[in-house]
């Protein structure tokens, strides 16, 4: 027996990387980059990209070219698309039938170019953020499920023939989990529309959106960064209370948006979000998302010039693409996964341990606290002595992996992300040259 308590059961690792697309997705699409935002995209193993039917970006209807473009580029990376339609025409219930045979008509034209056998697995979000009237200008609930059976019902006059058993992708509300009362909006959502329309349902979490000492804010920015990080576990929380409205219903629960801090200004966010803290607050949301049972994350966003962005156009990453590549490579879909009950350790560390099919042996470090500190393997987690390489982005490494044998221990230079493993780690420079070719081959 090891000196800790370890949990002993293991589950099955059920959860897709995803991403938000919005803004600047044309790089994606393109831009003069978008085989490498492509390659990049690809290391992350998304699964899942999260696109808008907005027209201040792109129509769809009179704009099919660019529309087709982004839809394409989604599926080179061996995503599916979330398609979103996100701008209800006012007034918004006698407008929901017209509205509704304008997204119809965009599951129609994606059928006639890719076929029914591939459209069927794509996901399609009705709403973004419908309870925040900073959003949606005051929408009732009652209004949104008109237009919502409206919308579902329209995509499923072309979507039917081609699903067989399955349930269709369909889903909302996209809750903005800032507004108080969201979660009456997830309840209402699944016990107020007919389970047979509702595939997903999605909502939204950030760390903070207020600017420091603003609507009570910490002034201290050390002080700010504490607090968001310690909000991490409300993703967890989160993922369960939605979970447990779903349970027996045979709906996935989806994160739909994530990120350390939502405020559209750089000033404010980036040094949040851009990070190595923003890399950190990733890893510690995403364990534990896994923790409360999430089906999939879609992080906010992608390729952005924008606060929020985990590259930009010219695929410059941040310090969360390497945590969030870290995470893909070595925790993927039907690994086992557990979680170290660890009773020599405080609440400065997450750990999560990943057993793949091919032998592949794992744990996930996300040290929490901005000073160094020194963790012994063998005190997180037992059965990890065969994990020889170490990879980590702390403090101390800068904008970059570094890839060391691991003697036993893992010391972290504050705020960072570590994975211990018994598999031979990729370069940035080897996969990506990878990754580019086999993008550039689809195209």
């Amino acid at each position: 027996m090891t000196k800790l308590e370890l949990a002993t059961s293991e589950m099955s690792m059920q959860l897709r990387y995803g991403f938000n697309g919005r803004e600047n997705w044309s790089h994606f699409a393109l831009g003069p980059h978008r085989e490498f935002i492509c390659a990049r995209l690809r290391e992350m193993g998304t699964g899942i990209i999260r696109i808008f039917f907005d027209e201040r970006f792109t129509n769809p209807v009179s704009d099919w070219h660019r529309f087709a473009a982004y839809i394409q580029a989604i599926l080179n990376v061996g995503a599916v698309p979330m398609v979103t339609f996100a701008k209800f025409p006012p007034p918004c219930t006698s407008g929901a039938r017209s509205f509704a045979d304008r997204c119809a008509e965009v599951v129609k034209h994606c059928i006639e170019e890719w076929g029914g056998g591939t459209v069927r697995d794509w996901y399609w979000c009705v709403g973004h953020e419908p309870n925040s009237e900073w959003v949606s200008g005051g929408l009732t609930f009652e209004q949104y499920r008109r237009i919502y059976e409206e919308v579902a019902q329209g995509l499923l006059r072309w979507l039917s023939p081609y699903l067989g058993w399955r349930k269709p992708r369909i889903g909302g509300p996209a809750a903005d989990g800032f507004q108080p009362f969201w979660m009456d909006w997830v309840w209402r959502f699944v016990n107020e529309i007919d389970n047979s329309l509702i595939g997903f349902v999605s909502w939204h979490r950030y760390g903070d959106w207020r600017e420091l000492g603003q609507w009570g804010a910490p002034h201290d920015e050390t002080v700010f960064r504490r607090l968001l990080m310690a909000r991490t576990t409300e993703y967890e929380t989160r993922a369960k209370a939605v979970g447990r409205i779903l349970r027996g219903r045979n709906i996935l629960n989806v994160c739909g948006e994530l990120n350390a801090h939502s405020h559209h200004e750089a000033r404010v966010s980036q040094q949040f979000n851009e990070t190595i803290f923003g890399a950190t607050y990733y890893a510690s949301a995403l364990f534990h998302l896994l923790r409360g049972g999430a089906d999939a994350e879609i992080f906010r966003t992608g390729t952005d010039n924008s606060p929020y962005g985990i590259m930009d156009e010219a695929t410059i990453a941040t310090p969360v693409f390497h945590a969030k590549k870290l995470c893909a490579q070595h925790l993927r879909y039907g690994d086992r996964i557990s979680f170290p009950s660890c009773t020599k350790l405080n609440s400065g560390v997450n750990v999560v341990v990943a057993r793949g099919e091919d032998a592949r042996h794992s744990a996930l470090l996300v040290h929490l606290k901005d000073q160094a500190a020194t963790y012994a393997v063998s005190d997180l987690a037992g059965g990890l002595a065969d994990c020889g390489m170490l990879l980590k982005i702390d403090g101390g490494t800068g904008n970059r992996v570094i890839e060391m044998s691991c003697d036993g221990t893992v010391r972290f230079e504050g705020y960072g992300v570590a994975m211990v493993t018994t598999a031979v780690p990729h370069t940035d420079e080897g996969s990506h040259v990878g990754l580019y070719d086999a993008c550039r081959g689809s195209q």
